[in-house]
């Protein structure tokens, strides 16, 4: 297996070669010039090219891109544009945020989903599957900054039981990880009850009922572990996506992580910090792959990798 890990971490350097080539391409077409918006509306063009020169700018954009790339195998990542900070360090103080925030609420939505689907896969066909599958529709289908601004709305004006914004306590975590975990956890409740749905027809499961087990012994024992696998693996897949898709709650929430930074720099045209958040997003999400086919061995030790 080391060696199947191995392969997957080299095949890693090609996607994220390529993720900084679309970035830093992608960055430049964004309408508007960081030089002219640092220099401000009343500056001359004289002093709008010095800053261009300063920044270099004025290169062409395949040295610029030399020389982005020549520093980032370096771990220079380069300035921020505007505050002067290293990307690197300001990464450094977002993601933990982030990643805090997206933990929470792949735990919320995890705590939520799988029973939820364990449930309907149960009590399939029941009034109770009824109703766990229209609650998972809803939560794929509501958008996440109308969830957001209805719960700040109702726990926070209306009832005062929770803050709206900020990020200093677990109590500023709660609403944007159920913000954040609903659609997940919707996901998740319709894969496991996918997954046990075709897991109780099978023969072993049969078999255990013929012998007289108890439904709770073969639900938890016999049929839950093997239905986890795919499982695992979209919980891997959405703990990627909440890490790159916080964006739209952090800025509902003004919580101070990646996406609220990606935010703010793309409307400041800073691209030194977009091309690095983009590309601590794009390795992060690497990361988890590689680490959900490492978890697939440890639930099904007949699966061998070559």
């Amino acid at each position: 297996m080391w060696r199947y890990l191995l392969k997957r971490v080299l095949l890693a350097i090609p996607v994220l070669l390529g993720v900084s080539i679309v970035v830093f391409a992608m960055v430049r077409f964004i309408p508007g010039d960081p030089a002219q918006i640092m220099a401000g509306q009343a500056a001359t063009q004289e002093v709008v090219e010095q800053i261009r020169e300063s920044l270099g700018l004025d290169q062409p954009i395949l040295v610029q891109y030399a020389y982005f790339l020549r520093n980032a195998l370096t771990g220079d990542l380069g300035r921020s544009l505007f505050s002067g900070v290293p990307v690197s360090e300001e990464l450094g103080q977002r993601f933990p945020r982030t990643v805090r925030l997206a933990l929470a609420s792949i735990f919320v939505a995890a705590l939520i989903g799988i029973p939820a689907g364990i449930l309907s896969a149960t009590r399939h066909l029941s009034w109770v599957d009824s109703i766990v599958m229209i609650l998972a529709l809803a939560g794929v289908s509501i958008p996440v900054f109308w969830l957001g601004l209805n719960l700040i709305l109702v726990f926070s004006v209306r009832l005062h039981w929770m803050p709206a914004f900020g990020y200093e306590t677990w109590r500023h975590l709660v609403l944007p990880s159920i913000t954040l975990g609903t659609a997940s956890a919707a996901i998740i409740a319709r894969m496991t009850r996918s997954a046990m749905l075709e897991v109780l027809r099978q023969d072993y499961v049969r078999t255990a009922r013929a012998k007289g087990l108890a439904e709770r012994v073969v639900v938890n024992h016999h049929a839950l572990r093997n239905a986890l696998i795919p499982v695992v693996t979209v919980v891997g897949l959405q703990l990627g996506a909440l890490l790159s898709g916080a964006v739209l709650t952090e800025t509902v929430f003004s919580w101070p992580g990646i996406g609220k930074l990606l935010v703010d720099s793309v409307l400041a045209r800073d691209y030194p910090i977009i091309q690095g958040a983009v590309l601590l997003i794009a390795a992060t999400f690497v990361f988890l792959n590689v680490v959900v086919d490492a978890t697939y061995a440890m639930l099904d030790p007949r699966i061998r990798y070559e």
